[in-house]
């Protein structure tokens, strides 16, 4: 039997290592809220912040964002197992996109719808690439295949055997004037094609097409002074055009005539590159660049 002595000295015991305790418990407890962020709109807007900066804009994670999009993984398999080459030789190509990787993601025009139509989306990735064609059986197996490519069908009412003519008729001050190609009074240009080509501010233009080949063919008469249209009437900042197959009379002719040399800034094998300034954004530019050495 314990004595009343032990006792009370064993109950002291128990209630100072208690106290003790206790003592640690609501110390440790401070010393973590002391040394922990207290919450605030700040701390949650300097989280988000760090947040949008480790992932891309538009992007709900970094993994989805590195990953390579469909459209170009299917250029990729297309070019890697066809035997069909593009219109275009390595040379005209890269002129081309040595703009492209200074400009896009961009607005591309392009008419004609062809075996290199999934390179030029590609190359244009992340901008809006639109391509013009007269062939609607043709734009139904094309995209069924690259459903990702945006194409519309247009019809054109000339023909090559009547190029002679449209160049005089070019020549008059009509043709000369600037505007929306809706509103020109200039028999050359194309009225009747869908409003988002008369009014998106295309960045470049690339004509291999319609169909010039044959005097019953469309020809590019048009489709050349049209694109000389849509940059100059474009509010401001300037456009590159690139005219292919400039080998044959029609685009040779009506590219320098209606781009104008003085536009030129290189030539690669049947390849043309032009840089057209907005006319709107200066009053009283000319049609054509001043020819200095005409002048002497």
């Amino acid at each position: 039997m314990r004595t009343k002595s032990q006792s009370s000295v064993n109950l002291k015991v128990i209630f100072t290592c208690c106290s003790i305790l206790i003592f640690l418990v609501i110390f440790f407890a401070r010393s973590n809220i002391s040394s922990s962020k207290p919450i605030s709109k700040t701390n949650l807007s300097q989280e988000k912040e760090e947040q949008n900066q480790a992932t891309p804009e538009g992007c709900p994670t970094t993994q989805q964002c590195t990953k390579m999009p469909i459209s170009l993984s299917n250029a990729l398999v297309h070019y890697a197992t066809s035997t069909v080459t593009p219109q275009q030789t390595f040379d005209e190509i890269s002129v081309s996109k040595r703009v492209l990787d200074k400009k896009s993601p961009c607005n591309f025009l392009v008419f004609g719808l062809g075996h290199d139509s999934p390179m030029w989306a590609s190359l244009n990735h992340g901008g809006r690439t639109l391509f013009i064609e007269e062939d609607k059986a043709w734009i139904e197996i094309v995209t069924k295949k690259f459903p990702s490519l945006e194409a519309y069908h247009v019809v054109y009412d000339t023909k090559v055997k009547h190029s002679d003519k449209l160049m005089e008729l070019g020549r008059s001050e009509e043709c000369r004037s600037v505007t929306d190609p809706r509103n020109s009074k200039c028999e050359l240009s194309l009225k009747d094609f869908p409003a988002d080509f008369y009014e998106t501010k295309w960045d470049l233009i690339m004509v291999d097409a319609p169909t010039g080949y044959h005097e019953e063919a469309p020809g590019r008469m048009s489709a050349i002074y049209t694109a000389g249209l849509l940059a100059r009437n474009r509010e401001d900042g300037e456009t590159d055009v690139f005219v292919h197959d400039v080998n044959r009379p029609v685009e040779d002719e009506f590219s320098a005539t209606f781009l104008c040399k003085g536009y030129m800034r290189e030539q690669n094998g049947r390849l043309r590159h032009f840089t057209i300034p907005s006319h709107r954004a200066r009053a009283g530019r000319p049609f054509c660049p001043v020819d200095v050495n005409s002048r002497r």
